[in-house]
C-alpha cells in the first residue's frame, strides 16, 4: 500500500479550518493569498456546469486533500472517483518523471513499448475473447469509440441505456446516458432508448411482500424499447453500479438477463467500468461478480490513477469485422505511452499487492460502519454498494422516503468542516445520495476514521433524527 508522505505533519481527525497548528503545507504553494485565488478564480473560470468549491485546494497526498490553510480533508472519492491508489503513490509519481523526462507523446500512428504491456497485461487478466484494446484519454471518449464500433459491426445504430446512467458529455455517450446534461443543446443523436433505472430503493415495480420486482421491471422496460424501435438495435450500453444516479447496485442476476435480452436482439452488450473496474467493488472487474462477459468493456477513471487515460477493449473477432468495415477513432493523444505505462503501473500494482481484497474487505468493514449509522439516525435511508464503492441516501422520512436536499447539504458542510469528503450527489434523479469510494489502499483506521467525522456530523446536524 501506498506509505503516507513523511513530511506531513497533521493535528489529526479534529483538524479544521480554525486549527492550523502544525498544518501540512504543500510545498507547491506555501504561500498563497486565498482571497486573491478566489477572487480570480470567480473572474477567469467559466462555468462547466457545476458550482465550484469555495475552498483553494494547494496539496493532495495518500488518502488526503489539503486546502490553503492546511485543514487536511479525508479523501472519500479519490479525487474524481479516480485515483485508486492514492494521491501521489511514489511509484506512479516515478512512473511520471521517467515518461515526461524520455517517452512522453508520439505521433496517433506509433506505437511504443508501454501500450504494447498495458494491452497484454489487460488480455492476460480479462477472460476471453477480450483481448483486443485501444487506448484513449477519458471515459466519455471510451464509450463514443466502443457506441461507434458497435455500430459498425452490427450495421445498426440504435442504442439502448439505463435511467440515472452516465456515460460522458460527447454525442453519443451523452445520448445514451440518463441522469443530467442533455438540455439545451437540441435534438441528441437519433436512436437513442432508455431502460428503467435500477433502483431497488425506491422503484414501483415490487412483489407482494414489498421485495425489488427488477425481473418485471426490466422486461416492461424492453417492451416499450420494442415499440419504440425502428428494428435497428445495435447495443446496449451499462454501468453495474450507477454512481452518478445515487451509488445503485445492479440486482443480481440483472446483468445475466440483461445479456440475454442483448443476443435474443442481435445486440452487443457494452459494460461501463471507468469507476468499477480495476479492483474497486472487490472484483478486479465487477463484471466478474457474475460472470458475464461484455462484447465491448469501456475502462477509464481507475485505469490511470487521475492520469487521462481509458480504454476500449473487444474481441478479435469485432475488431477483425471493424477493421474491414473501416472503423475509425484517431484521437491526439490515442496510445500515448506516458499515460499507458501509468496504467500497466496501477495494474501491477494491484495485483501485487493483493488490493483487490483489501477492497473487498474494506468495503465490507465500510459498509458496516455505514449500517452502524443507519441504526443510529432516522435520516439515514439507505446504505447501498460493493467492495469500497458505497452510497448513503439522507431522506426527511424513512416511511415516506421523502428526500430532504436541505438537510443532506448540511450534512455534507458539516462532513467537510469536520475533515472528510464524501460527493453530495443532490441531483432529483439520485435522491440526496453521497457516493463514498475510498482509494483501494485504505486502511481500516482511515475507514473508522470517516465514520467517525460521519457520526460526529449526524449528531451536530438538526435534522438528523437520532434513534437513540
Amino acid at each position: 500500500m501506498a506509505p503516507h508522505a513523511q513530511d506531513i505533519v497533521v493535528s489529526g481527525s479534529e483538524s479544521t479550518n480554525t486549527n492550523k497548528s502544525q498544518a501540512y503545507v504543500p510545498s507547491l504553494y506555501h504561500d498563497v493569498d486565498e482571497q486573491d485565488l478566489q477572487q480570480s478564480a470567480r473572474e477567469y473560470l467559466a462555468n462547466y456546469g457545476i458550482p465550484l468549491h469555495t475552498d483553494i485546494i494547494t496539496g493532495a497526498k495518500d488518502l488526503y486533500v489539503y486546502n490553503s490553510t492546511g485543514h487536511r480533508i479525508l479523501d472519500w472519492t479519490s479525487g474524481q472517483m479516480s485515483c485508486l491508489i492514492g494521491h501521489g503513490h511514489p511509484e506512479i509519481v516515478s512512473v511520471i518523471h521517467d515518461y515526461a523526462s524520455n517517452l512522453d507523446h508520439l505521433f496517433s500512428a506509433m506505437v511504443s513499448p508501454p501500450v504494447i504491456n498495458l494491452a497484454k497485461r489487460l488480455a492476460s487478466v480479462l477472460p476471453k475473447p477480450l483481448s483486443k484494446t485501444v487506448f484513449l484519454s477519458t471515459g466519455g471518449e471510451s464509450n463514443e469509440a466502443a457506441i461507434k464500433m458497435a455500430k459498425i459491426y452490427t450495421g445498426k445504430f440504435e442504442i439502448v441505456g439505463l435511467g440515472a446512467s452516465w456515460h460522458g458529455m460527447t454525442a453519443q455517450a451523452l445520448s445514451s446516458q440518463y441522469f443530467y446534461g442533455r438540455r439545451g443543446q437540441g435534438p441528441l443523436v437519433p436512436g437513442s432508448h432508455q431502460l428503467p433505472a435500477p433502483n431497488a430503493y425506491r422503484s414501483i415495480f415490487r412483489h407482494p411482500d414489498g421485495s425489488y420486482d427488477w425481473e418485471t421491471e426490466l422486461n416492461y422496460g424492453w417492451e416499450m424499447v420494442d415499440r419504440a424501435s425502428c428494428g435497428s438495435l445495435a447495443a446496449c450500453i451499462v454501468e453495474i453500479i450507477q454512481s452518478t444516479g445515487g451509488m445503485h447496485v445492479l440486482p443480481p442476476g440483472y446483468l445475466t438477463a440483461l445479456k440475454k435480452h442483448c443476443e435474443k436482439r442481435g445486440m452487443l452488450l457494452i459494460i461501463d467500468e471507468a469507476q468499477t473496474g480495476v479492483g474497486r467493488t472487490g472484483d478486479l472487474f465487477a463484471f466478474n461478480h457474475e460472470n458475464v462477459v461484455p462484447d465491448i468493456l469501456t475502462l477509464s477513471k481507475t485505469l490511470g490513477n487521475g492520469i487521462p487515460l481509458s480504454a476500449v477493449v473487444t474481441s478479435p473477432e469485432i475488431d477483425r469485422v471493424c477493421t474491414e468495415r473501416g472503423f475509425m477513432f484517431i484521437t491526439t493523444h490515442v496510445n500515448d505511452p506516458m499515460p499507458a505505462a501509468v496504467g500497466d503501473k496501477v495494474l501491477e500494482i494491484v495485483q501485487r499487492d493483493n488490493l483487490v481484497e483489501n477492497s473487498r474487505l474494506m468495503g465490507l468493514h465500510l459498509e458496516a460502519g455505514l449500517k452502524k449509522l443507519q441504526s443510529r439516525y432516522g435520516c439515514v435511508g439507505d446504505v447501498r454498494g460493493r467492495g469500497l464503492m458505497m452510497g448513503m441516501e439522507i431522506v426527511a422520512d424513512r416511511d415516506s422516503k421523502a428526500p430532504s436536499p436541505e438537510l443532506a447539504q448540511k450534512l455534507a458542510d458539516k462532513i467537510y468542516e469536520l475533515g472528510l469528503w464524501a460527493n453530495l450527489s443532490s441531483h432529483p434523479v439520485s435522491g440526496g445520495s453521497f457516493r463514498i469510494a475510498p482509494p483501494i489502499t485504505t486502511t481500516r483506521a482511515q475507514i473508522d476514521e470517516g465514520i467517525e467525522i460521519l457520526e460526529r456530523a449526524l449528531a451536530a446536524t438538526k435534522g438528523s433524527q437520532p434513534l437513540y
